[in-house]
This record gives C-alpha cells, structure tokens and sequence, in this order.
C-alpha cells in the first residue's frame, strides 16, 4: 500500500538531504580527477557535479515546503513547488551541458596532455557506481510517492551515471590508442544528452505546472472504474485529475439513479472514494457531484428489474479515456 502523505513527505525530504550530501562528496572527487588527469572530460563531468549540488539544494527546500500543510492562503497545498523545483534543475542541467560542450571545443583549440589517466578512471568509475544506486533509490521512491523533485534527482543522478561510463570508455580508448581528440569528443557528446535530458525534466515540470492532463494515469483510473463498477453507477463523466506535487485531487460528475435518497447516494460516493485510494494512495482527494438519472439514461443502465425504468437498456457502456472525460452525461448512440 502507497505510504500516507506524511510519511511519503518526511521520506522524501529525508531522501533528498542525504542526496544533496552526497552530490558534494561525489564532486570533490570528480575535482580530484579533473587536476590529476586535466581531462576535458573529466572536467565535464564534474562540472554537472556542481549542478548536482545546486540541484540538490533547491530539491530540499521544494520539498520542505510541499511538505508544508494546506493553509488558508494554498487550500490545495504545496506541492506546486516540487514542479517548479524540477524546472529550475532542468534549466541548470541545460546550462551544465552548454559550459560542456564550451569547454570541450576550448581545449579542442587549445590541445592539453592527460596525465594520470588510470587514477583518474579509477575515481570517476566508483562515483558512477554511486550516483547509479543512489539515483535508483531516488526514482524508486519518487514514483512511490508520486514526487516530481525526487524523480528528477533519480534522472538526473543516472544521467550522470551515464555521461560517467562514456567517458571512462573515451579515457580507456585514450589511454591504450593515444587518440587525445576523443577526450574532447566524448565531451561533445556528453554535453548533448545531459542538454536533452535537461528539456525532459523541464518538459515534465511545466507540464505539472500548466495542469496537463495525465495521459498514463487517466486511462489507468478508467480500467480500474470499468473492472470494479458498481451497479448504482450508471454514469461517469467530467473526470479531471490534477496533480500538486505528491497529491492528486480528482473531480468527476457520477450519475445514480434518482430515487436514492441523500444517504445511499453519498454510500455510492464513498465507494468511489474507497476505490479510488485503494489504488492510487491516500494523498488523494476527490470532489464528486452527483447526478440523478434521465429518462435516456436508462439506454445505458444495466440495473436489473428496476422498478422506475423507462425505456430499454440498448447498450452496455464502456467507460473510454474519450467519453469520461466529456462534460456530457452519456446515451446509447443510435444506429
């Protein structure tokens, strides 16, 4: 079961402080490698290092204050600020590979000799390992608790892992064929994922931040209302999911049938509300009005031997990511 939003918040806050420290350790020796070897490389590796920390630092303090309450001034809280957290790292990382791809065509002017490569490779091969468990852990826990900053931190760490293998492979083939231009090229290269992976996280924050639909999450939520419908749920429509950091608010319109009376309609209610949590987590709220049923509403209605019916069931209606999300109560389409 999903973790309650309290402790989802002191986990993740408590994840990010541990992976600030470790981003400064992580740069020191990449520094390190970087004076002994004077890679370029090298050199751009820590250089996202550095970004590593600054990262790390807003993602502390974004998710100090997402893990703040709701308040009169945010009645939806403050998860708003994890999106804009992973904006401004996205930014940073873009910036990173920018000052990569900088450096490496300065020192593909002016040419520099490596020195120490192997002590070099060996410090940089351990920070790869590092940043690899670590940024697992990061995602593990980020999908878990639905944090946008963490998962950033996790990518971002990984991305780093990654950019590390490269260049310890351009520094091995240096170190055994003498081709010194491969350090500057294995930089370029470098420099191109880390700005690309930097646009994904900007991409996915300032969707977060605009209220872009969820397409992934939507259409799990609807095979899960189909799976488990209820009798007295002849309708659902309106469906709208927004998200504020690790909180998601749901709002949707549920057609009952009309002669429930206050308390068997809000029963049907809180079976969704049930339902709902029991997949998706309790840092869930949901607002659902409800409808009473029309006279075409029965085209659609597979309650059985009901008393007040109208007109025909004509067909079975199978929720869609499509029709759920219409501002329209449904019908049997004709023909």
């Amino acid at each position: 079961m999903p973790a309650t939003t309290a402790t989802a918040a002191q986990q993740n806050l408590r994840t990010q402080f541990w992976i600030t420290l470790l981003s400064v350790v992580l740069l020191s020796g990449k520094m390190v490698a970087y004076y002994i070897t004077h890679s370029v490389a090298v050199l751009s590796d820590a250089l996202e290092s550095i970004v590593n920390v600054v990262s790390g630092v807003i993602g502390l303090y974004s998710l100090y204050v997402a893990a703040k309450p709701k308040d009169a001034d945010h009645p939806y809280g403050h998860g708003k600020a994890e999106f804009v957290s992973a904006a401004v790292e996205g930014g940073l990382i873009v910036s990173a590979g920018l000052l990569i791809a900088y450096q490496a065509v300065l020192q593909w002017v002016n040419q520099q000799t490596l020195h120490s490569i192997d002590i070099g490779l060996t410090i940089v091969g351990v920070t790869a390992v590092v940043n690899f468990g670590a940024g697992a852990w990061c995602l593990h826990l980020g999908k878990k608790n639905k944090s946008l900053a963490l998962q950033a931190s996790g990518k971002h760490l990984q991305t780093d892992t990654y950019s590390t293998i490269a260049i310890v492979v351009g520094l091995l083939l240096v170190q055994l064929l003498q081709w010194y231009w491969l350090d500057k090229l294995v930089a370029l290269a470098m420099s191109m994922y880390i700005m690309y992976n930097g646009y994904t996280i900007i991409r996915a924050s300032l969707a977060g931040i605009m209220d872009e639909a969820d397409t992934a999450l939507l259409q799990s939520m609807v095979q899960t209302l189909n799976e488990n419908r209820r009798l007295h749920w002849i309708d659902l429509h309106n469906l709208r999911v927004i998200k504020y950091g690790s909180h998601l608010h749901l709002d949707c319109h549920l057609t009952v049938p009309w002669y429930l009376n206050v308390h068997e309609a809000h029963q049907e209610v809180d079976a969704l509300e049930a339902l709902i949590k029991q997949h998706y987590g309790n840092s869930l709220e949901l607002f659902v009005h409800t409808d009473g049923c029309l006279p075409f509403s029965c085209t659609i209605c597979s309650k059985v031997n009901c008393i007040k019916r109208e007109r025909p069931q004509q067909q079975q209606l199978e929720w869609t990511l499509s029709n759920i999300l219409s501002n329209q109560k449904h019908q049997a389409i004709s023909g």
